[in-house]
């Protein structure tokens, strides 16, 4: 019995002096799939010991080269591939750039959603125009709550932006905490709510922050943002300027905060107030149901009885701040709204900045209402906008009071993100620890530091109308030459049996010549096109492609030789 008891303990004595084990060190892998070297399309991917979660699903607008093109969204082709693993889509506040997608995705994958409130009524609203094959499942959140998904855990915390219930979001995981501040500004004295949860930031930032991902639209402006108070400020100004006439004021659908200080305003000043725009109407609608917006029933009226009131008894809430060809601003500057003209009695603000791009189409609209009469105030002029994005000073204390490890500016294109970085270094950053990212790279973050991994399919989709990626670089190619050089068809009828041609070669040109102008030119064209023809009669007619890619290269030949412009060539056979 002694003898076994020591045989026992020698073992234990001899394992104890064996060498530990060492412990993996556990990582949490971020895949930015848009948002980043862009505005717009934010969505970003983060896996950790197999359990995955998705930020944000935004989309954003076509640009000049996009010809026709309605909407962009994100390559959800990685998303789908790891559907299994996903464990749900956590939304930070309910703008298109962070919203838009939402419903392409939902299409593919049904997914839960978690949003707060307002967000979820943005995105009922949204969902509603798209059929979907199984209902939606959208879970309301609240800052400081938890939410398990795998073995990540999200903690939303209240921030300030240009829209009510925006959050942004601690991701506690096995790796660590990674705080993303989503859209975010310091605004110290809100229209509504409460001031930004700087104190949640920095009680994380005591505990320890792995990494940090933050908002970097407007890394480039000096000082801080102004309050959206001042808006207010302003509007209460051109109410009393505007005595007599009638006040149409554009902003975004989604400016909450804008539209409850301009519904205390026509209530102070005894106005009635009208809402136009398709997505106006809805927002509003479904703001005044959650709360979100207050005011007396007999305030807002119906379009059809501004009729019944002097123009200085009404106030029009409507879209169209950024130009957009088919709003209702647009359609008032081109006079072809059906229920409001614009004339001398309107005094129109417009309450936005244009989104870079949009600069040409608002000026567009600008020059409609004031050719028709109206007082315009836009832009600049007046503090008719603030930004929703946090400036340089903001973005300081966010930084000082997280205090990352790590830091990867989002939200912007490549000069905003790199003067983040700098910021991020001027508050004592290790700038070997600031990492710009691109859209696909997968980034593998823990305590001892960020490799760049792999990447995955990622990029842009493009929406046109009811097609959902049928659109890529080649329609594009061929719309682009098609508004630089226009179309010119090249039609002709021959003989199936003997290959006898039995009319033509015709010419039709579209948006290249105006044919009965340049009828030599024409003549030209169909004569080289009936060289062809007849050099390759004894050719086997079937083969059709050799025949019309000859054709194209000889009259585009003759085309650019006689006036240095290369439009589409588009030969037709048509066989009898």
């Amino acid at each position: 019995m002694a003898n076994t008891e020591s045989k026992t303990n020698t073992r234990r004595r001899y394992s104890s002096k064996k060498k530990p084990v060492k412990k993996e060190v556990q990582s949490i892998r971020m895949i930015p799939l848009g948002g980043l070297n862009e505005i717009g399309k934010n969505m970003t991917l983060y896996e950790c010991m197999g359990d995955m979660i998705l930020i944000d699903c935004g989309n954003t607008f076509p640009d000049s080269e996009m010809f026709g093109v309605d909407l962009v969204i994100p390559d959800f082709t990685y998303v789908l591939e790891n559907k299994d693993k996903i464990k749900g889509v956590v939304i930070t506040h309910g703008h298109e750039d962070h919203i838009g997608a939402l419903p392409y995705l939902l299409k593919e994958v049904n997914l839960p959603v978690y949003a707060t409130t307002l967000t979820k009524g943005l995105i009922e609203n949204k969902l509603q125009e798209h059929t979907l094959k199984s209902p939606a499942q959208i879970n309301v959140m609240k800052p400081g709550d938890k939410i398990k998904l795998g073995c990540m855990t999200v903690v939303p915390i209240h921030v300030n932006h240009s829209i009510p219930d925006a959050v942004g979001l601690a991701i506690e995981s096995p790796a660590g905490v990674i705080i993303t501040t989503g859209d975010f500004k310091i605004d110290y004295t809100p229209p509504q709510g409460e001031t930004t949860d700087l104190g949640t930031f920095a009680r994380y930032g005591q505990k320890g922050v792995l990494a940090l991902l933050a908002d970097s639209t407007n890394a480039e402006r000096r000082g801080s943002s102004a309050s959206e108070k001042t808006v207010g400020q302003s509007f209460a100004g051109f109410f009393e300027q505007a005595e007599g006439k009638r006040i149409i004021i554009a902003t975004f659908a989604s400016n909450i905060y804008r539209i409850q200080q301009i519904l205390d305003l026509a209530i102070q000043h005894k106005r009635k107030v009208c809402v136009s725009g398709r997505s106006m109407i809805k927002n509003i609608q479904m703001a005044f149901e959650l709360g979100y917006l207050k005011a007396p029933e007999n305030v807002v009226i119906e379009p059809e009885n501004v009729k019944d009131y002097e123009p200085g008894q009404i106030v029009l809430i409507t879209t169209g701040s950024q130009g957009e060809p088919l709003s209702a601003l647009s359609r008032m500057a081109g006079g072809t709204h059906r229920q409001f003209s614009v004339g001398v009695n309107d005094f129109i603000i417009i309450s936005a900045t244009p989104i870079p791009g949009n600069e040409k189409m608002v000026t567009k609209v600008v020059n409609g209402l004031l050719k028709l009469g109206a007082e315009v105030i836009y832009e600049s002029m007046y503090d008719v906008h603030v930004s929703g994005h946090a400036y340089q000073e903001e973005l300081k204390l966010m930084l000082n009071l997280v205090k990352p490890k790590f830091f990867i500016p989002v939200h912007g294109e490549y000069k905003h993100l790199k003067r983040h970085a700098l910021i991020a270094e001027s508050t004592g950053v290790n700038p070997q620890n600031i990492v710009i990212g691109n859209i696909g790279e997968v980034l593998r973050i823990n305590k001892n530091g960020i490799t760049v991994e792999e990447t995955v399919p990622a990029g842009q989709v493009l929406v046109d109308g009811l097609g959902v990626g049928d659109v890529g670089s080649v329609v594009l190619r061929d719309r682009r030459h098609l508004s630089q050089d226009g179309l010119v068809v090249v039609v002709f009828t021959v003989d199936s049996a003997s290959g006898q041609l039995l009319s033509g070669p015709d010419i039709v040109s579209r948006g290249f010549v105006y044919v009965k102008e340049s009828e030599a030119l024409i003549a030209d064209a169909r004569m080289a096109a009936r060289q062809v023809i007849e050099k390759y009669r004894d050719y086997d007619y079937k083969d059709w492609s050799m025949i019309k890619g000859k054709i194209r290269d000889q009259v585009s030949f003759v085309l650019y030789k006689k006036t240095k412009r290369s439009p589409m060539v588009l030969p037709i056979v048509m066989e009898v």
